[in-house]
């Protein structure tokens, strides 16, 4: 028996005499009733089981500790149908069009990216915007400003009001097509990165990222470093998109105030950096221009950059440079 057999059989056994009540929502005897009727417990494999005690050290460049790489997720909505996506109130009646959240979320795109964009100008760094599609044709203007400041762009679906829940592989593979297109047509630069709309995926969707020409996905929350995923052809890497400081955690779920936001982000870069000198990390500051780029919020993200900037152990990069370096130190 290899290693890794060892350890998922351990695993599996775990699971057995836990009941995994910690592991997933469901109760003891509902995890009895999966053993007896047939239905095992599933995991996903798409990637090696992998402890961040046991991999092989390695250093971002210039002997940097932690990576971050900064990502405003750039969206469009129909104004009938919004789909995933933070709200400025709760529509439980589903009325339409609902006006206050989509001119909300459109502040955005015509105020708050702007706000942010000062902000990455004055400090140096280049984002890595969640591109919808859709805003190439509906805000080409927009794109054409934020390629001007030499960004790099992520595929992030065609639009936040369709994710790809239920489709078949050949919808889903037109649409990734259609996505690589429209982004490259706007931008004259052909899209690395996804991350799904919503953060959706069906079991198809990292091998029709693969076989698409993406190199690295955002939407598997399970590590501090980047890590390879297996895909039926090509390659694909797994590149943290950090949900416990993403501002639609923190701002829009848990109504933390601007000074909350900061403490909570400094508390979890000091951890990591403490931790750096053994094991370098990632860190995929998500942001929302509706959200942080609201006049009351933009202070707090300008005081995090401010203060990681000062911080010799911290790379600003895009989310295509961290992969490329991760691949350049590790061999992977």
């Amino acid at each position: 028996m290899t290693k890794q057999e060892r350890r998922r059989d351990v695993l599996k056994q775990g699971l057995r005499l836990v009941g995994a009540a910690t592991w997933v929502s469901v109760s003891l005897p509902a995890v009895a009733q999966m053993q007896t009727s047939g239905n095992p417990f599933k995991r996903t494999d798409r990637y090696d089981d992998s402890y961040i005690f046991e991999r092989k050290p390695f250093k971002w460049p210039d002997g940097k500790d932690v990576a971050v790489w900064v990502a405003p997720a750039v969206e469009v909505w129909s104004i009938d149908k919004f789909g995933s996506g933070p709200n400025i109130r709760p529509n439980s009646n589903n009325y339409s069009p609902d006006v206050w959240n989509y001119s909300w979320r459109e502040y955005g795109i015509r105020v708050g990216i702007w706000r942010m964009a000062d902000v990455f100008d004055e400090a140096g760094i280049k984002a890595t915007i969640l591109l919808n599609s859709k805003v190439c044709e509906i805000f080409p203007k927009a794109v054409e400003e934020m390629n001007r400041r030499g960004w790099e762009f992520v595929g992030h679906g065609a639009t936040n009001s369709q994710t790809v829940a239920g489709m078949d592989a050949d919808k889903e593979r037109d649409m990734i097509r259609e996505v690589v297109s429209t982004i490259e047509k706007a931008t004259g630069k052909r899209p690395r990165g996804w991350l799904g709309a919503g953060v959706v995926e069906t079991h198809n969707t990292p091998d029709l990222l693969a076989e698409e020409g993406f190199l690295y996905c955002g939407d598997w929350g399970n590590d501090d470093q980047p890590y390879p995923m297996k895909v039926k052809s090509g390659k694909l890497y797994s590149l943290p998109y950090t949900i416990d400081v993403n501002d639609g955690q923190l701002f829009a779920r848990k109504g933390y105030t601007g000074d909350q936001y900061y403490g909570v982000i400094m508390d979890h870069f000091e951890t990591l950096l403490r931790e750096g000198k053994k094991r370098p990390s990632v860190v995929g500051l998500g942001v929302h221009p509706m959200l942080t780029g609201q006049p009351l919020r933009i202070k707090a993200l300008k005081r995090v950059i401010t203060q990681l900037k000062k911080d010799r152990a911290v790379w600003f990069a895009t989310g295509g440079e961290i992969v490329d370096a991760y691949r350049q130190a590790t061999g992977a």
